[in-house]
């Protein structure tokens, strides 16, 4: 059961653009929510979408260039997305402007993001000497190197809930965390590629994990935006399982200098801690 996410009209993506250098919050472009979640049929998710912007320099009162790491919290609640290259932009056009300190950049981003997405935006930057975002492993039980049964072979490649399956063999409650890293979707818009590790808390009656690999997998050519494809994981497994808990956190891999990260769960709207994958 494909559900495709439709393709968002007037973005950036794709297009030849102006690169400006001085500050325009006017380049930043909201996408609304409702645009992926109508296509899934729900609209209630936690959660929080975690920004990380490697390419952000102004100059300070001297005219000296600085530049630092953002790391940006949109919840999850909020009525839009920014649409990524807008945001890039956006972060370019401080390249050439004279900002006070390193906190008010800060609250300015923070200013911008919040009027036009529809909630509070919270802004980190961290100098490139004290950035505390090592790389990690994704933790939990890999999927990767699952050996699928005889007659098992994936040959499904656009979305498909049907795969996801409980244990045959048990019906115990479980509470496992299991991770790939072999996630692919497509842009909406351009049709290039998005890779992502995700990891998936789960506590609920045991599950297969060939049916949940050969599910993440199916997105191999499913068209969607990160945030999307999350919330459709999330809804998925939630429709299927109806599990006690349940969370996904998909890093997906850089672009242009930036990388995304979302996160939903039953119980909370931030992780306990913010990955930086190793591909990141």
């Amino acid at each position: 059961m494909s559900i495709l996410m439709p393709e968002p009209k007037n973005t950036l993506l794709g297009k030849d653009t102006v690169y400006s250098d001085q500050y325009n919050p006017g380049l930043l472009q909201p996408i609304s929510r409702a645009l992926g979640r109508d296509a899934i049929g729900d609209h209630h998710f936690k959660g929080v979408d975690i920004w990380r912007l490697y390419e952000l320099s102004w100059l300070n009162s001297q005219g000296v260039p600085q530049t630092a790491v953002a790391e940006l919290f949109v919840p999850a609640s909020t009525h839009s997305i920014v649409e990524s290259k807008s945001l890039k932009l956006y972060a370019g056009s401080f390249a050439m402007t004279q900002m006070g300190s390193q906190e008010e950049v800060a609250n300015r981003m923070s200013d911008d993001l919040s009027l036009r997405l529809g909630g509070t935006v919270k802004v980190k930057l961290f100098s490139i000497q004290n950035y505390p975002g090592q790389v990690k492993t994704m933790p939990g039980l890999s999927l990767d190197h699952l050996t699928l049964p005889a007659g098992g072979e994936i040959s499904t490649y656009e979305t498909e809930p049907g795969l996801l399956e409980f244990d045959p063999h048990s019906s115990e409650i479980i509470q496992k965390t299991f991770s790939t890293t072999v996630f692919r979707s497509l842009c909406p818009v351009t049709g290039q590629p998005d890779l992502a590790s995700v990891m998936i808390n789960y506590k609920g009656r045991a599950i297969s994990p060939e049916g949940l690999l050969k599910y993440l997998v199916s997105y191999r050519c499913h068209k969607g935006f990160h945030e999307q494809c999350v919330e459709q994981i999330y809804h998925d497994m939630r429709t299927v399982f109806q599990p006690e808990l349940l969370e996904v956190y998909a890093c997906f891999t850089r672009r242009g200098g930036i990388d995304i990260n979302p996160f939903r769960s039953s119980v909370r709207e931030q992780p306990d801690e913010v990955i930086r994958e190793m591909r990141q």
